[in-house]
């Protein structure tokens, strides 16, 4: 479906670029949410007439999302969760989880299609994603996830948390059977028994 954008997209186009989308992409999420109009004659007349308007909305919205970004990269984004003794979690921490977390922290309302976190995170260490705020304002912020608040401090200062340590004891040697002795042993006495003769 051929659609004219009303704002701009990451990874599809900027305000007023023509763009061919698949039709479930269109009428689910660009359509609904005035990211697009329908690509006409009569539409292409439309956005003309608002362009300046949309530029102005589109400049107001990026300068809100600058006056953000303190706040997200100030933000501590420490998750306490339940994990094995390997480091696994028991779930995972999703964008959504990042998000609410975003909010409680730094009062920065963002929804979770701004988490740019890609996978769920399902281990316990220190991740790195962004928040897009903004088309144009991506800010890189660092996610710590930990069982206590002990694992948390240790992986703020750069050290790497060891799960499953316990020591491996030494296998005790084969005992080998009491009429056979052993090569050493059996040189020595033919050696001794050469001596005594």
């Amino acid at each position: 479906m051929k659609v004219i954008l009303t704002e701009k997209i990451t990874r599809l186009g900027n305000i007023g670029d023509t763009v061919e989308v698949k039709t479930g992409f269109a009428r689910n999420f660009l359509l609904p949410n005035n990211k697009a109009l329908r690509w006409s004659r009569e539409n292409v007349a439309l956005f003309e007439a608002q362009k300046a308007e949309l530029q102005a909305r589109h400049e107001n919205a990026r300068k809100a999302a600058e006056a953000k970004v303190d706040a997200v990269k100030n933000a501590k984004m420490y998750m306490i969760r339940q994990a094995g003794d390997t480091g696994q979690l028991y779930g995972s921490v999703s964008s959504r989880d990042i998000a609410r977390t975003l909010k409680e922290i730094a009062g920065v309302d963002i929804s979770s299609a701004q988490v740019m976190l890609g996978a769920p995170i399902k281990s316990v260490g220190a991740f790195d994603t962004k928040i897009a705020l903004h088309p144009d304002v991506i800010v890189p912020i660092k996610v710590y996830v930990a069982r206590t608040n002990d694992e948390i401090e240790a992986l703020v200062a750069g050290k790497v948390l060891t799960f499953g340590t316990k020591k491996v004891e030494e296998e005790p040697a084969e005992e080998k059977p009491a009429d056979e002795k052993p090569a050493e042993a059996a040189k020595e006495e033919t050696s001794d028994e050469k001596a005594s003769e």
